[in-house]
């Protein structure tokens, strides 16, 4: 949600930053709203006033005994009271289409982030490693995969499209993969593990921002409630409505959860194989800071995604992604792209962004700084530390073997019980 002080103060500015994320210009209309709400509460607060003013003044034109002006005084009491409850209905009624429209725009861009309508706007940062040179011709995961334990077919037959069950030593890879990012991201990083809840309140997902404008790319149930499409929805929420001491912040979580997304607008990309599904699980990395340190724990969170990925020996690269590229709550994101030598391409395994105060304002989540009165909007930051099936493509598609066989990486041997090779069955 946007600051309607910084509107008011440069609304040119605030039209020229949307314009760097393809939205026309909005300040005159939120404007106009704002100058509506306030003409509306000022007139509130006068006939407040003046009912009250008025409600003394009774007493004392009766005290004098001239009754003809305390008569007055009750029909203009009397008429101030029938004239504000309009007045209350229309201040709500204002402030909730100002909060809409304060609401309904993506964050504004950091100054650094570059020009771009798309991904083709996106500025690569750094490299890291160097992809594999292999003796044969590698294949795709989706190619390679289902002999060793990943069963499409299967997954298609219980849930439909998008969905795919593991079996045996897939599986084993898979949970060897999450439970190495969570110990990382907790034991090395200094994030706190939490089990949040899969299922939040409209509250929830209004305040990190996917309601109400990416709604179609939610599962809802019966009941209501919504299917976390990421645990940055409910570890962000964890510090919803409060005000915080500063002594407190950062505070850094972690959690290893199954996200839910319909992919909506993702028709006919990644139909084939794992990278794109509607079931997958994540380590999520969720920060919450003060503004003044919001930058440095951008480039910290995204290393310890980095971290994950030089563990395993897979190589990526750091991209620097343009406005018009980045999600609609973020100031600023990198991707981390990890190389898949069966596609022959880098893709995308981890977004870590900064999003300002832009979260905090939706779910009015502040801080009191030490030795002040008032409070400050925090700032919150999440990332990918890292997306589990996305890292298990990258695993099989580069620790493959002419013979179909793939070696497991060796940061993964003390989670798997022994197995060092998933080796085609039947």
């Amino acid at each position: 949600m946007h600051d309607i002080r910084l509107i008011r103060d440069n609304p040119e500015a605030f039209d020229a930053q949307l314009a760097r994320r393809g939205v026309a210009p909005q300040s005159a209309v939120i404007l106009s709203l704002d100058a509506q709400r306030r003409e509306v509460a000022t007139r509130m607060q006068e006939s407040q006033a003046r009912r009250n003013e008025a409600s003394k003044a009774i007493g004392a034109a009766m005290g004098k005994g001239d009754k003809d002006t305390a008569e007055a005084l009750k029909a203009e009491v009397a008429a101030l009271k029938a004239e504000l409850p309009a007045l209350e209905e229309d201040e709500r009624r204002l402030t909730a289409e100002q909060n809409a429209a304060l609401a309904a725009w993506p964050n504004l861009p950091a100054a650094e982030v570059p020009e771009g309508e798309d991904e083709d706007g996106n500025v690569e940062v750094s490299r890291w490693g160097t992809p594999r040179d292999f003796a044969f011709q590698p294949v795709e995961h989706a190619d390679l995969g289902p002999a060793l334990g990943l069963d499409f077919e299967t997954g298609a037959l219980i849930s439909g499209a998008r969905f795919t069950f593991l079996k045996g030593q897939m599986a084993r890879l898979h949970r060897a993969l999450a439970q190495f990012m969570l110990d990382r991201q907790t034991e090395q990083n200094g994030y706190v593990e939490c089990l949040p809840p899969l299922l939040v309140k409209d509250e929830a997902v209004f305040g990190t921002g996917q309601l109400p404008k990416f709604a179609e790319d939610l599962f809802k149930t019966t009941d209501g409630r919504w299917l976390i499409p990421t645990a940055e929805v409910s570890l962000t929420n964890a510090v919803q409505g409060q005000i915080l001491s500063e002594a407190t912040l950062p505070l850094r979580m972690t959690a290893l959860t199954p996200c839910f997304r319909s992919e909506a607008g993702s028709a006919g990309r990644d139909t084939r194989g794992f990278i794109r599904q509607h079931q997958f699980e994540k380590v999520e990395l969720v920060s919450i800071c003060k503004p003044e340190d919001s930058e440095a724990e951008h480039e910290r969170m995204t290393a310890c995604a980095e971290g994950v990925l030089q563990a395993l020996d897979l190589p990526y690269r750091k991209m620097l992604l343009c406005a018009g590229d980045m999600g609609f709550t973020a100031k600023k994101t990198y991707d981390l792209e990890v190389w898949l030598p069966g596609q022959g391409a880098y893709r995308e395994i981890s977004s870590c962004s900064n999003c300002g105060d832009f979260q905090a304002r939706r779910m009015n989540a502040r801080y009191r700084p030490e030795g002040a009165k008032g409070t400050e909007f925090v700032h919150t930051l999440n990332g990918s530390g890292l997306a589990v099936g996305r890292t298990l493509v990258a695993v099989l598609e580069h620790y493959q073997q002419e013979d179909g066989s793939v070696d497991v990486p060796q940061a993964l041997l003390p989670y798997t019980g022994g197995l060092t090779r998933l080796v085609p069955q039947g």
